[in-house]
Formats: C-alpha cells, structure tokens, sequence
C-alpha cells in the first residue's frame, strides 16, 4: 500500500506540473491538452471508449494467450530434440528481426482487417520473450539433476516433465510478464495499419481530426488496461512458482 500511495502522489505532482505548464505557456489543445481536459474528454465519452476498450482488449488477451501457447510449445520442442532446435532456432532470431509494423500491412492483407489479423501479430511479438526465455531456462537445468534422473532410468521425455519444466517455471514466467507488458503493442499496431474499431483505430480516427484529447483519453485507457493486466498476470504467476521468491535490495 505505501508502494501505491508513493506512485500515486508522484503521479498527481506529474499531472500537476503538465497542467500548470499547459496553462501557464497557453499551449493550445490541439498540440498538447491538459489532464483535465482529457478526463473531461474520456468522461464524455466514456461508451465510445470503453466500446473499443473492449475490442483492444480481446485482442490483447487472444495474442497473449496464442503467443504463449506457441512459444511454450517452441521452446518444449527445442529442448526435447536437438534437430528441431537446430531448425527453430532460426525462426525465433526471424520472429524478432523483423519489425511487425514493418510486416503488419502483408498481415493485414493475408489475414484482413478483422480479428485475426491483430492475433497474428500480437502472439508474434509476445512468441519470442516466451520461447526464449522458457528455452533457455530448460537449457540451464541444473545438470546434477538431470544426471539424477538419467541413473534413476528417466528417459528424455520424464527427465523433460519432472526435472527439466518445473525448474524452467521461473524462467518462463519471467518471459510471461514480459509477454504481457509488450502485449498491448501488437493489437495497437494492427489497429493503425486496418481496422474499424480499438483504441488503436480510434487514436488514428482522432489523430486525423486534430482531436488531441481524445488520442490521450485513448491512451490513458491502454495504459490503465496494460497495467492492470500485467498486475493480475505478476500475482497469479507469483501464486503458481512459490517456490521463485522474488528479493528486493534491502
């Protein structure tokens, strides 16, 4: 709760100095409204916002549970055999080379401007920190305990499933909060290059009509969305590895 209430009051001195300077230089409000404006502007509009609010976030969550998925299978895959590692490890350096606003135009034009295509690329940005992060946890085993296992007459695959992924856990949620930090970005992006409605959409829409405060207002609710997803993902994954504490320098 301290931690809470120092954030908060840093915050509110923020909102504070950027409503004084507003006012005090009268910079217009098509550059640069003030806070007050823009909660003005998202409390009289609140059923638009929260409309599309609601379509970034099924975006969000969709990706995110897509982009895990397929990381975690990638990273299982790659630690199980050494071919597959040899063949993913290529498409995983690909994966995150490449720029997704770079390629989200051919996304949307394979996948169109409906939901698939912001699925798309939001489990590509999300797929990366999972399968790295998992991969590499599998391959940094303590190999005491795999040579345990292998004398107890563990194959591969029960060495993989009782000694290698529970020491992994941490490491992957470690690439899951990450995940769901970037989350946002790969449905945000799908909705600038082509779509109909999100937040994404409604930042271009204002954007265009010099609507300034409604662009802020839009990303105000993405922020919030953002942080209270990553929040519910850290606790739930601080319950499921109890066994990773966290420790914080004194």
């Amino acid at each position: 709760m301290a931690a809470i209430g120092r954030a908060l009051a840093v915050t509110l001195v923020l909102l504070g100095l950027w409503e004084g300077a507003v006012r005090l230089l009268g910079v217009p409000a098509y550059i640069l409204p003030g806070p007050l404006r823009i909660a003005v502007t998202a409390w009289d509009n609140a059923g638009i916002l929260a409309h599309n609010a609601a379509i970034t976030l099924g975006e969000m969550l969709l990706g995110l549970a897509c982009g895990s998925v397929l990381g975690i299978a990638c990273a299982l895959a790659m630690a199980a055999s050494p071919l597959a590692r040899r063949a993913m490890r290529p498409v995983l350096l690909v994966a995150q080379a490449l720029p997704v606003f770079a390629i989200a135009p051919l996304l949307v034009i394979w996948f169109g401007f409906g939901l698939a295509s912001k699925i798309v690329m939001a489990s590509l940005i999300i797929f990366f920190p999972v399968a790295s992060a998992f991969h590499d946890g599998l391959a940094r085993t303590e190999q005491g305990l795999v040579d345990l296992a292998r004398l107890g007459g563990a194959g591969t695959a029960k060495t993989l499933r009782f000694i290698r992924i529970p020491a992994a856990l941490p490491a992957l949620t470690s690439g899951l909060r990450v995940a769901t930090a970037v989350a946002p970005i790969g449905a945000v992006v799908g909705e600038w290059v082509g779509a109909s409605a999100g937040l994404g959409y409604l930042m271009i829409y204002s954007n265009a009509r010099m609507q300034t405060d409604m662009v802020f207002a839009a990303l105000a609710v993405l922020l919030a969305m953002a942080l209270i997803l990553f929040t519910l993902v850290d606790r739930g994954l601080t319950r499921l590895v109890p066994w990773a504490p966290e420790t914080a320098p004194a």
